[in-house]
């Protein structure tokens, strides 16, 4: 049983909100109350003495930060590792998956241009962290890399992770893809180089020409750029117009 013993305002509203949104059974108590027995893991604010007899686990919470002790309190429970690992399926839209030994404790879904900030505010402060980023997607993996400099990262072979989605399941299947490369092991890397092909060339200048208001495509340059993850299309599209192009 999950136990809340707090007398911290923010601490007591965070942590049980975070607890009900999952679903997950747990007791609050006083500071000065007996811990129940069958107690496994006691939640607390820093500096704060709950009761604890029995010695049962204390995740200390943070008034800014509820989720990560929850997440914490989920992996104590369901007896895992704790450590940190985070699966990015790349693409302009990857899938992230955050796990702790083998709870998958959050996801998400986010634009290309906030990947590797989401995965920077997952990893903060964890101990001895990992992200494993799939092999896909060469061009939108090799940004997600190069901007998670000094976070330890693999390289994984994704063949085969994205799962047959069934009905209902559209849209789920970067994340789940990310959740199978955050449990796979991959090469150590610190950076990828990755030069664009005229085939990905031309499908940016392609979706340049669709995106734009003149039916014309970016040149080759910007298309580079926007490939290389310097330039948004968006940005691209502005550079063009101020040429005159």
């Amino acid at each position: 049983m999950i136990v809340v013993a707090t007398a911290d305002f923010e601490v007591y509203h965070g942590v049980v909100n975070e607890l009900r949104d999952r679903g997950v059974t747990f007791t609050t108590i006083e500071l000065d109350d007996e811990l129940p027995e069958r107690a496994t893991v006691v939640v607390s604010a820093d500096g704060e003495d709950p009761p604890n007899p029995d010695d049962a686990p204390v995740v200390r919470a943070d008034p800014d930060d509820p989720r990560k002790a929850v997440d914490e309190v989920v992996a104590v429970l369901r007896g895992g590792s704790g450590r940190t690992v985070v699966g990015v399926d790349p693409g302009e839209r990857p899938g992230v998956a955050v796990l702790s030994g083998d709870m998958v404790v959050a996801t998400f879904h986010v634009p290309l241009s906030d990947a590797a900030e989401v995965v920077r505010e997952e990893v903060d402060d964890a101990v001895d962290p990992l992200v494993r980023v799939g092999d896909g997607a060469r061009l939108q993996g090799a940004k997600i890399i190069d901007d998670l400099e000094g976070v330890p990262v693999e390289l994984v072979d994704e063949t085969g992770t994205t799962p047959y989605l069934g009905t209902g399941a559209r849209g789920m299947g970067d994340v789940l893809a990310a959740v199978n490369i955050a449990r796979l092991s991959g090469e150590r890397v610190d950076s990828r180089t990755i030069e664009p092909t005229a085939g990905e060339l031309q499908r940016i200048k392609e979706r340049s020409r669709e995106a734009g208001d003149a039916n014309r495509a970016i040149d080759e340059d910007l298309a580079r750029r926007v490939a290389l993850g310097d330039l948004t299309m968006e940005e691209a599209l502005a550079e063009h117009r101020d040429d005159g192009a």
